[in-house]
């Protein structure tokens, strides 16, 4: 029962929608246009028409300087948030790049970390995914599937890249593969174990968990999956009512570490789709999950090995000297036998 603080009408329907990661802008895409508001009053700061068919998505960068938009005109624009606010009412401001190598729609669009200074992932209906560098604006590398191309995120590191196929297949690309060519095919005969395969329809979204081990991938198939990066292996299928159009993972909210708020998971996952409706409404509503339903999570096992040392300290200072003694005595025994184990080990090697 939450008391509604903002309520922005839109001229038709938002095609794609953002939120800026310092919380103080909101982007929309509403045909052809892109609308900018302020949250914080709901003043509609900028409309920016410079696309020629509908937006299809929208990303800011990390440091909230610059955004990308990708529409159906095979066009993906680069705009300085900066240079948008200050422009006169009057004037449609420039992007700062323009990127005309899709010969078909856009699909998606992810920004790696570095702000202005990071690169920029695109998929399209054309088969291809490319990789751009948003400084510059230069085009890095295009990699040619043998499907249309739906999805695509980075992992945290940016030595990966995955691609959410039409035919329900997710392609891992290796950034970092010798030779470098800044055109590739990737060949699914070849490209052994780079291939997630489980859903039946077409990938909508995909998103990698912080440490580089998970990918979430979302489907038409009505279905969400955890996959095993490493394995290439489906640890969880949840089902979702209607297709899903958007999932991903975020980071556990900082209250979760506070005695008395109840944790059971270090990270959650956000659904949205279409079909599951509110009795007696129309409109669909999300979804979160926990990557951890049962047992200690992570920040549980941390939290009672921290509690753990603070009172071997708290013993220490107050001169439990026998304890700490045991304590002594039973790590040089572990390590007697781990040098035992590694001695064994070299004359084995």
């Amino acid at each position: 029962q939450d008391q509604l603080q903002q309520k922005i009408i839109c001229p038709g329907p938002v095609t794609c929608l953002t939120a800026s990661p310092n919380g103080l802008y909101i982007l929309a895409g509403v045909a052809e246009s892109i609308y900018l508001w302020e949250v914080s009053n709901g003043n509609l700061l900028a409309i920016l028409n410079r696309h020629y068919q509908d937006l299809t998505c929208l990303c800011f960068t990390d440091d909230s300087s610059h955004f990308l938009s990708g529409a159906k005109d095979c066009l993906a624009l680069v705009w300085n948030l900066y240079s948008v606010l200050q422009a006169e009412p009057s004037q449609i401001p420039d992007p700062r790049h323009v990127w005309s190598r899709h010969s078909l729609p856009i699909t998606d669009l992810c920004c790696g970390f570095g702000g202005p200074l990071a690169r920029a992932a695109t998929a399209s209906l054309d088969q291809t995914a490319k990789l751009w560098e948003i400084s510059s604006g230069e085009l890095l590398l295009s990699v040619l599937f043998d499907v249309g191309i739906m999805a695509v995120t980075l992992d945290l590191s940016e030595y990966h890249m995955f691609c959410g196929g039409m035919d329900g297949s997710i392609f891992q690309v290796d950034l970092c593969a010798w030779p470098v060519q800044r055109d590739r095919t990737f060949q699914p005969e070849r490209e052994q174990g780079k291939v997630f395969k489980g859903h039946r329809n077409q990938v909508t979204c995909l998103s990698v968990s912080t440490d580089g081990s998970l990918l979430l991938s979302g489907s038409h198939d009505e279905t969400v999956r955890l996959w095993d990066i490493q394995s290439k292996q489906c640890l969880k299928t949840m089902n979702h009512i209607g297709p899903v159009t958007n999932a991903f993972i975020v980071l556990a909210p900082a209250n979760m570490l506070v005695q008395g708020v109840p944790s059971s998971c270090s990270s959650r996952i956000a659904v949205g789709g279409a079909g599951r409706e509110v009795p007696g409404s129309s409109e669909s509503i999300p979804f979160v999950w926990s990557l951890q339903e049962s047992g200690d999570s992570y920040l549980e096992k941390a939290e009672k090995m921290y509690s753990q040392m603070y009172s071997t300290r708290e013993k220490n200072l107050v001169g439990d000297q026998e304890h700490l003694t045991i304590q002594v005595s039973e790590l040089e025994e572990e390590v007697s036998t781990l040098r035992k184990i590694n001695k064994n080990l070299f004359d084995f090697s």
